[in-house]
């Protein structure tokens, strides 16, 4: 999602912002800063930030280039930030397990045993989990962001997997046992054959995120996204950055992560029904070796889907989000209803905190540091408080 425009046309633009929800935590970004704030178990404030380049301009800024730039960007800094919370995270929790273990003053070696077992259990769950959860909790700006070279190249893979997996492989096969199961005799490439497919998708998609919803730690993140939501719609009001302010915010927004897929899942039914006649037929019709070739053909259109669905968002964010044509909207807010839930006032805290961390830089580039920055804060009136990268600062 991105920022509102200038408040008046006699002053500058306001930074676009974007954001992602993690395991609490938020990470938010701007053009040239880049920011997580976690929240510990003990209360504090983990906060990371660091620059990044603007690279706004040129190529990539061209429509449907500028989407897929982004979507790319979207997914390598969202890998950093989802490691950096789930190592805060394993942290807290492996803390909590030792003060367990000598609280229950139990024999050292089995009470180790389990709780290590439970440890392991959760963090496996909650891993497995996090590939579609960055995807339906990211909030890009209107145009993308450069920066240094990232590691988390096994994330943004994992990420990627799970999405051609989710959102093209399966919808396919559950499509493909509908037209066997029922003998509907439907070429692969018609139209009809990819209607069942895109319902195929939204079902799978609801599914595994109702699903998701039911874990513990992962509601929690969807509660983080409810407050990444209201807190970038108190920005775009142009209010001050308070509890107070965000707490009447919705949970619902237009550039979310959770929209874009649902948008993605009803224009591939579109431009796969618009390509299919044109694509080659290898092997019997409805075996496995033209479902694995067909599969196989719409990898390059991938992009071409991501472009096309990332400007049609940005349309019906910037022109649908009021009158009739909101409409065009709801689609995307009913699904979001299951990926956002109505957060706590210490999870706006730790949105706000997150963004606050952004327009740091953004409100003093030149005496900003250009390395990374780690600070921990008691609270978040601490954090309120603290001057950041002003020009007094040096």
């Amino acid at each position: 999602m991105n920022s509102s425009q200038a408040s008046s046309s006699n002053e500058a633009p306001r930074p676009y912002i974007g954001g992602q929800a993690l395991l609490e935590g938020v990470m938010m970004r701007s053009p040239h800063s880049f920011a997580i704030v976690c929240r510990r178990r003990s209360g504090e404030l983990s906060v990371r930030e660091r620059p990044i380049a603007d690279e706004r301009k040129g190529v990539r800024a061209f429509p449907f280039v500028r989407g897929v730039a982004t979507l790319v960007e979207s997914l390598r800094l969202g890998s950093e930030a989802l490691q950096y919370s789930s190592k805060i995270f394993e942290e807290d929790l492996a803390e909590e397990e030792a003060a367990e273990a000598r609280a229950r003053n139990r024999s050292a070696g089995l009470s180790t045993l389990l709780l290590t077992l439970r440890a392991q259990v959760e963090q496996q769950v909650v891993a497995l989990s996090l590939p579609i959860v960055a995807l339906v909790t990211r909030a890009d700006g209107e145009r993308g962001a450069g920066g240094e070279k990232q590691t988390g190249g096994a994330g943004q893979a994992l990420i990627i997997l799970f999405a051609l997996g989710i959102f093209v492989a399966a919808p396919q096969a559950g499509a493909n046992l509908i037209n066997r199961v029922f003998h509907l005799g439907l070429d692969l490439r018609s139209a009809s054959f990819q209607l069942i497919t895109g319902v195929m998708k939204l079902a799978i998609v609801i599914g595994y995120l109702s699903l998701l919803r039911n874990i513990p730690e992962i509601r929690r993140v969807f509660q983080y996204h409810g407050a990444e939501h209201k807190t970038i719609s108190t920005y775009e009001a142009q209010e001050p950055l308070t509890v107070a302010n965000a707490r009447g915010k919705t949970t619902l927004h237009p550039r979310c992560g959770t929209t874009f897929l649902v948008m993605v899942a009803m224009v591939s039914v579109v431009i796969f029904s618009a390509i299919g006649p044109f694509l080659p037929r290898i092997g019997p019709q409805g075996g496995l070796a033209e479902n694995l070739i067909l599969f196989l053909m719409k990898l390059p259109f991938i992009p071409v889907l991501a472009a096309v669905t990332f400007e049609l968002q940005r349309i019906f964010a910037r022109y649908c989000t009021k009158g009739p044509l909101r409409v065009l909207l709801w689609p995307g807010f009913l699904v979001q209803k299951i990926t956002t839930i109505e957060p706590d006032d210490d999870q706006l805290e730790v949105a706000l905190a997150s963004l606050r961390t952004t327009l740091w830089r953004e409100d003093a580039l030149a005496s900003a540091p250009t390395q990374v920055t780690e600070l921990r804060f008691p609270s978040y009136n601490d954090l309120v408080t603290y001057t950041g990268y002003t020009p007094s600062q040096g």
